[in-house]
Order: structure tokens, then sequence, then C-alpha cells
């Protein structure tokens, strides 16, 4: 049972994690661990639309976890906050322990 007090904390926690499960903003944050890049290169790099990009783009700025530098007449997005690359490197890890699961788990069934 939630209490009043933890109930909070969790449901803004699994708002994040929503943020992470959406294959096209995953495949965007993926596609920035190596620096950042303009629209027109994540479209390039992950084969998403570029409206595609942009709504997800913007989501991501909403929510804090990117941020966006105008260099001359293009914008560049990066992590907002190094600590995103570090939780794509942990899930990174902790899949090497345990994607055999993760991928037989009928529990959990892939969306896009």
């Amino acid at each position: 049972m939630l209490t009043i007090e933890f109930a909070p904390s969790l449901c803004l926690k699994a708002k994040l994690f929503r943020g992470f499960s959406d294959g096209s903003r995953l495949a965007i944050l993926e596609a920035l661990r190596g620096g950042a890049l303009s629209v027109s290169e994540i479209v390039e790099v992950t084969g998403l639309t570029q409206s595609n990009v942009s709504n997800h783009l913007a989501c991501l700025l909403d929510c804090g976890l990117l941020a966006r530098e105008q260099r001359g007449r293009f914008n560049f997005y990066e992590f907002a906050d190094p600590r995103v690359e570090a939780l794509l490197a942990g899930a990174d890890e902790i899949l090497g322990d345990v994607a055999k699961g993760v991928y037989v788990c009928p529990r959990y069934e892939a969306r896009d």
C-alpha cells in the first residue's frame, strides 16, 4: 500500500521513466550519447522523420532532459545533465546481465 507521502514521488519517477520508454525518444537520447547534434543529424542517425524528431525533442526539452544551443542558423541538442547519459550507461550495464530475461518476459510487450 502506498502512503500519501510516498505516492507523489513514485508517480513522478514513473513519469520520468515513461519519457525513456518511448522508442523514438530513446533513439534520440542514444544518438546524443556521442555529443550535441542538430535536428538533421538526429534524423540521419535515427532514421526518424524530421517532424517526429522535432516533436520528441520538444517533449525532452520540456521535461528538462535536453538542452538546446543555437549555433548560427541551427539548434543543437545535448543532455541537460550528464546523469542522463549515466542512466543510459547504467541501463546498458544492467541489460548486460538480464537481457535474456527482459527479452523473453511475457509481461513486457513491445509497443514500438
